[in-house]
């Protein structure tokens, strides 16, 4: 089968960074879908697993955590899927990625993919909607419903996936405020059509800016990227007993600065669930479920913003570089082989 991968650590500019391969077929497990890739996207993860983990020497390894598709095959014990299902998930880091014809994965971190999107559109979403998902729900612990009417959420970098999934789910599951950053004329329209009621300028301080707008603080924030350049306004601008969410890898910051305020500090990782099979991985299922019906409602909306065409390593290699200068604005997607 045809895939994307890499045998050392490059820069992305350098040709080899990523390479087009040639690879056996897998054979799927107990539990394991076989799924023929239609569509892929590309997430921050992809660039720093590409930039940091190498290959054992003479091998090479697949990446990418986003894929629609068609299961061709199913395991023994598989309960949730059939052969011709259209799904969508975002994998698991511990085994081989989407950058291929051919991936197997495990039913229970698979979904039924919308029916009224096609693979591309749905391709954009999964990785950012499970990251956005389980940070606003699992870990902030906010209620759907309008019970947290007259609360405010900051979501710092909102232009990106994972915050232009984020805001949708904040502006139409809960009854949160909901306040966006974009520093550009182009991102920070986006965001305010994704459904942010207002947009705010990261590159200027976010209390000032927040002050601007009619606000002396915030109950939850969710700082998605560059966490530690802006910790310090973080901090100014939560209110006490609020509630920070992280999902990005930030330089050292000083969490006692957040001890005054008795604020809480709470760390998103997607693949936590399928890393750890932790007993409840079926989660995931059953929220790219419920996404799925959400889109199908016209209630969500996909989040791609970008194609790059046919999925092989010179347009992977440029949808790396975009997400490497932090100016994408929602997601990329490559389709078809």
């Amino acid at each position: 089968m045809k895939a994307v991968g890499y045998a050392q650590n490059l820069p992305i500019s350098n040709p080899q960074s990523l390479i087009d391969l040639e690879l056996p077929e897998p054979i799927p497990g107990e539990h394991d879908l076989l799924v023929e890739v239609r569509a892929i996207s590309v997430n921050p993860v992809d660039v720093k697993i590409r930039a940091n983990r190498a290959p054992e020497p003479g091998q090479t390894a697949v990446i990418g955590w986003d894929a629609a598709g068609v299961v061709r095959a199913a395991g023994s014990k598989v309960s949730l899927f059939k052969p011709g299902d259209r799904v969508w998930y975002a994998g698991d880091l511990r085994r081989p990625g989407s950058n291929a014809e051919l991936q197997i994965v495990d039913e229970r971190i698979v979904g039924a993919m919308p029916q009224s999107l096609d693979f591309a559109a749905a391709a954009a979403l999964p990785l950012t909607t499970i990251t956005a998902w389980e940070l606003l729900f699992d870990r902030l612990r906010i209620p759907e419903g309008h019970a947290t009417a007259g609360a405010s959420l900051l979501v710092i970098g909102a232009a990106g996936g994972v915050g232009s999934i984020l805001v949708q789910l904040a502006r139409q599951l809960t009854g949160l405020t909901v306040i966006g950053t974009a520093s550009r004329p182009e991102t920070r329209q986006w965001v305010l059509d994704l459904g942010a009621h207002h947009v705010i300028d990261h590159s200027r301080p976010l209390s000032e800016e927040l002050q601007r707008i009619g606000f002396e603080g915030v109950e939850h924030i969710a700082s998605l990227n560059q966490t530690d350049r802006h910790f310090d306004q973080i901090v100014a601008s939560i209110k006490p007993q609020g509630q920070l969410a992280l999902i990005d890898d930030p330089e050292l910051i000083d969490v006692r600065k957040l001890k005054t305020k008795s604020a809480s500090l709470h760390w998103e990782f997607m693949y936590t669930r399928s890393m750890f099979a932790t007993p409840d991985q079926i989660r995931q299922h059953e929220l790219l479920n419920r996404v799925a019906r959400l889109i199908d409602a016209g209630t969500l909306r996909s989040t791609l913003n970008e194609s790059f065409g046919t999925i092989n390593a010179a347009n992977l290699r440029r949808a790396h570089a975009l997400i490497e200068s932090q100016t994408a604005r929602g997601k990329i997607v490559l389709e078809g082989f």
